[in-house]
């Protein structure tokens, strides 16, 4: 199966002069080719689309929003962040965002194009992965998160809404809007997900990049089942659960499956199992894909 998001052998063999004056111009609609919507948002639609400027034709995401309802929704801020984020990332497993610009009316953001759309519609088709899939997702976001942290950046939102799958069926962190630059790594507002939020935050307490440790382990936990572990039939229920870290398992989630989630889903965000130990937990080891024909591709193109 060809997928849209990768060259051809014609374009890999070109080679392009990035000297030339036509990149040094702003991006505009006309530079691209657009095509189908591939989804919508509060604040306006992504759109698959072709660039026109190079010698590969790339194939590319590009989300539209209105500045009128960033605007009346007071989200200006947040939007500016997540664009300053996003623009100083380079990561395998982190959605490229290539550029953008704007008219009178809105805004355009040029991303990377993940052919195979959002992980939670894959896992809402399928029910719960095997832990051959779950372990390599794993591994992959415990990689990108220890970049991002690097970086001092805390995403705050890990959940499968969030993560996109790449044309060799690899993760990409891609929603940005409640990350935040934290150089301290310490803040204190609420937000996130509810299903995803760690006992710091709903006890309205000061957090740190430990919470994308609880996210993830909230998120290798719906990997395996299909559900989150703290869902509940209403918000005061999950918060409970949530802040005794109550889980309950199926019979089917193994013992090496069972005790990575346990390390990461610890009250005290100190004793949460560190984004280094994650991909040398026995489990993932045992379990994950390196995936090395993406990361030859990636390497190459980057």
């Amino acid at each position: 199966m060809e997928s849209e998001g990768l060259p051809t052998n014609e374009n890999s063999i070109s080679k392009e002069n990035y000297d030339d004056e036509k990149f040094d111009r702003p991006w505009n609609t006309k530079d691209f080719d657009f095509g189908r919507p591939l989804g919508k948002g509060k604040f306006g639609s992504v759109y698959l689309a072709r660039e026109k400027r190079s010698v590969h034709k790339a194939i590319v995401a590009i989300k539209i929003l209105f500045k009128s309802q960033l605007q009346k929704a007071g989200v200006e801020h947040q939007f500016r962040r997540e664009l300053e984020i996003q623009s100083h990332l380079k990561h395998p497993n982190i959605l490229r965002m290539y550029g953008w610009f704007h008219d009178d009316s809105r805004i355009y953001i040029i991303l990377e194009f993940a052919c195979y759309g959002e992980l939670y519609k894959r896992l809402k088709k399928v029910g719960r992965f095997d832990e051959r899939t779950a372990a390599t997702y794993m591994y992959q976001i415990s990689d990108a998160l220890m970049y991002l942290h690097s970086k001092q950046v805390i995403h705050r939102d890990i959940k499968p809404e969030n993560l996109l799958l790449g044309a060799f069926g690899e993760l990409k962190i891609a929603d940005f809007g409640w990350s935040v630059h934290a150089p301290s790594l310490r803040r204190q507002t609420l937000c996130g997900t509810l299903d995803y939020l760690p006992p710091e935050m709903v006890e309205n307490k000061r957090h740190d990049e430990k919470v994308d440790h609880w996210c993830i382990g909230v998120l290798c936990y719906e990997l395996l089942v299909g559900r989150p572990p703290f869902e509940s039939q209403s918000s005061q229920d999950t918060y409970k659960k949530i802040v005794s870290c109550y889980i309950k398992f199926p019979e089917y989630v193994s013992p090496g499956a069972r005790d990575l989630i346990y390390r990461l889903l610890q009250k005290n965000p100190s004793e949460r199992l560190a984004l280094k130990d994650v991909r040398k937990h026995y489990w993932i080891v045992e379990h994950a894909e390196k995936n090395e024909e993406y990361m030859r591709y990636w390497k190459e193109v980057n």
